[in-house]
C-alpha cells in the first residue's frame, strides 16, 4: 500500500476527532477499472465533481466472498499507481439488474456524455471482460451494485 493512503487516512481521522490508533472507522483503498488510462481518468472525474457513483457486478462479491458495499462505507480512491486522491463516503447503495440501470444512474456515474446509452455500452464491455474471466456469460439480468458517493476528504 502506498504511503499516501496511510497519510490521508490519518489526516482524515484527525480532522474528524478520531485517534488513528484507537478508531473503529475502517476504509478500503482502491482504484477504478482494470487499466491505467481509465483508472486515472475516472478518479479525475471524481475530483472534478462529475463522477458521483460507480457500478460493479454483484456476482464478483459472491465469487470473491466479499461483503456488498453499504451506506456510510468509506473508501480511499487512488490512481492506478496507488497514490491516494480523496476519501469518499457512500450515500446510497442499490442492487438491480443491469437492464434496470436508469438515465439518472448514468448521469450520477458521470462518464462519457453521461447518457444511458454510453453507460450501457461502456459497462457492457467492462462487465463482459469480467464475466469472460470467470467463465460466465454476460447478460442484462446480471445484478449490478450501484454506489452513489460524495467526497468527504480531499487534500
Amino acid at each position: 500500500m502506498d504511503q499516501s493512503v496511510l497519510m490521508m487516512w490519518k489526516n482524515f481521522l484527525r480532522i474528524n476527532g478520531e485517534n488513528p490508533t484507537e478508531t473503529k472507522w475502517q476504509y478500503e483503498a482502491w482504484h477504478f477499472c482494470d487499466n491505467e488510462k481509465d483508472a486515472n481518468e475516472l478518479v479525475q472525474l471524481v475530483l472534478e465533481g462529475k463522477k458521483r457513483g460507480t457500478a460493479s457486478l454483484y456476482i464478483l462479491y459472491q465469487i470473491e466472498n466479499e461483503r456488498i458495499p453499504c451506506v456510510n462505507d468509506l473508501s480511499i480512491l487512488t490512481d492506478w499507481d496507488g497514490k491516494a486522491k480523496c476519501i469518499i463516503k457512500n450515500k446510497n447503495v442499490s442492487v438491480l439488474p443491469f437492464k434496470e440501470i436508469s438515465t439518472e444512474h448514468a448521469r450520477i456515474e458521470g462518464e462519457g456524455d453521461k447518457s444511458l446509452e454510453y453507460w450501457r455500452r461502456a459497462h457492457r464491455s467492462v462487465f463482459k471482460r469480467e464475466t469472460d474471466r470467470m467463465g460466465i456469460e454476460f447478460n442484462e439480468e446480471l445484478l449490478v451494485v450501484f454506489e452513489e458517493f460524495e467526497i468527504v476528504y480531499l487534500i
